[in-house]
């Protein structure tokens, strides 16, 4: 993956990727809209890989993660600052991911020029990548955000382990009570050192907690974290997961 700015994510190394049923003037927006990114400024900005479902059902937890990502900035800001890259998937093996983005109106404008699009998740996909990812810059965690899982479990197990053993803690917001993806979402969060949590998608501010405890982590660490929890209860209980994964 030469391109810093926007790719596809090959499902093996030299593969290419279906387009899936993508209207080629939406992935023209979104190509575009990458490019134009400023580059980040040099310091000590956190980096947050935020990777989410864009299969069909998931279009309205989609348009509340736009409304909410710029919040996960605000709390970051006293940490350090923040810097988050969207990686996506939806339709016939369609996975992108954008360049680092360090505005929070930047990245609403990549999310606006998405839409979803049924079909199979590729959790596995994006796990490689944070792990691909992270060789070239420091990461400190990523969030997936999703309802469901169709996935080998075990295949999903080693690599988040491998994210595991690099530091990188994983927290998998899960919107519904799919039980295959409770215990998938589960088992990595714990392979992670990371946290599982369920949200409704009806109650914005659900979500909108947890992605600022998150935000806080990839930012300033445990510390960052621990200066919300006071306040938030939906903060006190990720460090709680976060704690209980510990071996």
């Amino acid at each position: 993956m030469t391109d810093k700015t926007d790719r596809a994510l090959d499902k093996a190394k030299g593969a290419g990727v279906a387009a899936g049923h993508s209207a080629p003037g939406e992935i023209d927006r979104f190509l575009g809209a990458a490019k134009q990114l400023a580059p980040l400024a040099t310091g000590q900005a956190g980096r947050l890989v935020f990777a989410l479902d864009a299969t069909m059902s998931r279009q309205p937890s989609w348009d509340l993660a736009c409304s909410l990502q710029s919040r996960m900035f605000e709390v970051a800001a006293t940490s350090g600052g923040l810097a988050v890259q969207l990686v996506y998937f939806r339709g016939l093996g369609e996975c992108r991911a954008s360049g680092w983005v360090g505005e929070p109106r930047r990245l609403n404008g990549l999310m606006a020029a998405i839409t979803c699009q049924g079909g199979q998740t590729q959790i596995a996909r994006v796990l490689k990548h944070v792990r691909d990812e992270a060789k070239a810059v420091p990461i400190r965690a990523f969030v997936l955000v999703g309802d469901a899982m169709e996935e080998d479990v075990d295949a999903l197990a080693a690599l988040a382990g491998e994210l595991g053993l690099r530091g990188i803690r994983g927290f998998l917001f899960q919107e519904g009570h799919d039980p295959a993806a409770s215990a998938a979402f589960a088992t990595m969060a714990r392979l992670t050192g990371g946290a599982h949590a369920r949200f409704d998608v009806n109650a914005p501010d659900s979500l909108l907690e947890l992605l600022r405890g998150a935000a806080a982590y990839a930012a300033g660490g445990r510390e960052a974290m621990l200066k919300l929890a006071g306040a938030s209860p939906a903060v006190r209980g990720l460090l709680g997961a976060m704690d209980g994964g510990r071996r």
